[in-house]
């Protein structure tokens, strides 16, 4: 079986200088290895095609039969780096604590320690309806899932 560390070490060589991250690798019990990395700005189908080259180039299959996919990690996806986070500085996002409580809103002030989530809340007022916003703050530890929100506005 092909070792995870020997391929996040061959993609974090590939990314090394660019704008690109690595966001995970996994490995099957059947040999198939998927390589997730992003950037800021997407990464590129041919990025993806060069990484995958790259991996596969320094990869034995006289010695192991193996399957590769490289791509980027997907929009459903929940965060599993601070990358990520960078990423999404700005877009809106849905973020699910270790309580369980969802809360979703615009991204703002990625740190390495936490963030800040602009949400809004309707209130009624004297004259019908307000919207109130509010800044909710999290540290990553009490994250358990956080994950874009695509929208169609």
């Amino acid at each position: 079986m092909t070792d995870k560390a020997k391929i996040e070490k061959l993609a974090s060589e590939f990314i090394h200088g660019t704008n690109l991250f690595l966001v995970a690798v996994r490995i099957s019990a059947t040999g198939r290895i998927t390589v997730l990395a992003d950037r800021k700005g997407g990464i590129t189908i041919e990025e993806c095609a060069e990484l995958s080259r790259y991996i596969e180039k320094h990869l034995d299959r006289e010695i192991e039969d193996f399957e590769l996919m490289v791509s980027s990690p997907g929009i459903d996806m929940p965060f599993l780096v601070l990358e990520q986070y960078y990423k999404c500085e700005g877009k809106r996002i849905e973020v699910v604590d270790i309580a369980g409580n969802k809360s979703s809103g615009i991204l703002k002030n990625v740190t390495a320690g936490g963030f800040e989530l602009e949400t809004e809340e309707k209130k009624k007022t004297g004259k019908g309806k307000a919207v109130e916003k509010r800044d909710v703050s999290f540290n990553y530890e009490h994250v358990k899932s956080a994950r874009e929100v695509l929208s169609f506005k």
